[in-house]
């Protein structure tokens, strides 16, 4: 099994930042694409950004220039950098991961999520 584990969200004023991490652990020979997703209340789950295990990025429109998806694969993790928070942006946020574990094939997980409230 694999579990992904989500921190960082909290409270923030608007145009402030937060940081939000999350790390993979379990049965994982390699991770290929890892990437955040936000729901807002009544809307649909929605990508943020995603990164390939070289390093490529792929953002939404409504966040580029104000966020920034990295990534350590020695510690299976995946990290946003967020700045320039709006109230638009508030919403529950979950990371996925794409794994190859020992078994054939590959796994899509996801955390648990973490709630960003960004307000005055």
């Amino acid at each position: 099994q694999v579990q992904l584990v989500e921190s960082g969200g909290g409270l923030v004023q608007p145009g402030g930042s937060l940081r939000l991490s999350c790390a993979a652990s379990g049965s994982i020979v390699a991770i290929d694409a890892m990437g955040w997703y936000r729901q807002a209340p009544g809307k649909q789950r929605e990508l943020v950004a995603t990164i390939t295990s070289g390093g490529s990025t792929n953002y939404a429109d409504s966040v580029k220039g104000r966020f920034t998806i990295s990534r350590d694969n020695a510690k299976n993790s995946v990290y946003l950098q967020m700045n320039s928070l709006k109230p638009e942006d508030t919403a529950v946020y979950y990371c996925n991961a794409l794994v190859r574990r020992t078994s054939p094939g590959l796994y899509l997980y996801w955390g648990q999520g973490t709630q960003v409230t960004v307000s005055s």
